[in-house]
């Protein structure tokens, strides 16, 4: 039921580039929040939402760091193969939450950063129908293409390093091409990929 309601909130705090990181956060989150209450249609609703939400996330670095110390030993197109399924697998969990969950209204807590720094943490609090609301972190970091999300925390769980534990598990039995073959038949099959906290 967290994750599901994580994967809400990520969806509901995240759409086109801002200026600074709290910016972002509060401006994507009306946009999302308003489509979520009027699209009736939940695949149009995912699709608006995903529209918004995908530029804004680092699949690189987020993939680098849940496949942890392996990355450096993958090659390019392992890399590829990786970021690519892992994002399939992302993009997957979070429309089958759309369909679950409707977020009510976010509260985007004032950030606490430097004005030069180039990676932050994005509090937020989300209120989720029928729920207690939900605290979550968005960690960002500045690029050439501006800020992007590179991890999302709820309750003390990164999702980066909730994947971390499973797939260094298939790494050790299988290697990194048992990782994307296992990622792309959980894609290919629509099942779902056992984390640290399933």
């Amino acid at each position: 039921m967290k994750k599901l309601i994580l994967l809400l909130a990520v969806v509901a705090n995240l759409a086109f580039a801002a200026p600074v990181p709290e910016e972002l956060v509060r401006a994507s989150s009306k946009d999302v929040v308003d489509i979520l209450k009027k699209e009736k249609n939940d695949k149009k609703a995912r699709e608006q939402v995903e529209a918004r939400v995908l530029p804004n996330f680092d699949f690189s670095r987020m993939t680098a760091l849940a496949v942890g110390r392996h990355w450096r030993t993958a090659t390019p197109e392992q890399k590829t193969q990786l970021t690519d399924e892992f994002r399939t697998l992302l993009v997957r969990t979070y429309s089958s939450a759309l369909t679950t969950y409707k977020a009510q209204s976010v509260d985007v807590k004032p950030l606490k950063a430097d004005d030069n720094a180039t990676d932050v943490t994005v509090i937020t609090e989300v209120a989720v129908a029928n729920q207690q609301p939900v605290g979550i972190n968005y960690s960002l970091r500045k690029t050439e293409q501006g800020w992007k999300v590179y991890d999302v925390v709820v309750a003390g769980v990164s999702l980066v390093t909730n994947y971390r534990g499973s797939f260094n598990e298939t790494i050790q039995s299988s290697g990194l091409d048992g990782l994307v073959k296992l990622l792309k038949e959980k894609n290919q099959s629509g099942g779902s990929l056992k984390t640290d906290k399933s």
